[in-house]
């Protein structure tokens, strides 16, 4: 534990009357607990306090694959190969895949 004195913002005015350990006033629960994580960041147990860190910016992944540009760009190339006869199914005639050696 430290010695040195617990800070606050809030003004609690004790009744002389009570006992010294007798809590008339009820911190609020929210309160406490963002003093708690503070306390937490500045001793080091956590590295930043949540929530004080920005939404992301980024912008969201498109979802379907087919309206990307790279997608369109590999189709034309495939559907260009196919009509040219460079690719074709396999089938019992065709066994395996062709083999470009002639191309780099």
């Amino acid at each position: 534990m430290s010695d040195e004195p617990f800070e606050t913002s809030e003004n609690v005015h004790r009744d002389r009357r009570e006992h010294g350990g007798a809590d008339a006033i009820h911190p609020d629960q929210d309160e406490l607990d963002r003093r708690t994580e503070e306390e937490r960041v500045e001793a080091g147990v956590d590295a930043y306090d949540p929530d004080e860190v920005p939404p992301a910016t980024d912008e969201p992944l498109p979802t379907d694959v087919t309206q990307s540009e790279v997608y369109e760009e590999a189709k034309a190339e495939l559907d260009r190969e196919e009509s040219e006869g460079e690719i074709y199914p396999l089938t019992d005639r065709h066994p395996f895949p062709p083999s470009h050696y002639d191309r780099s």
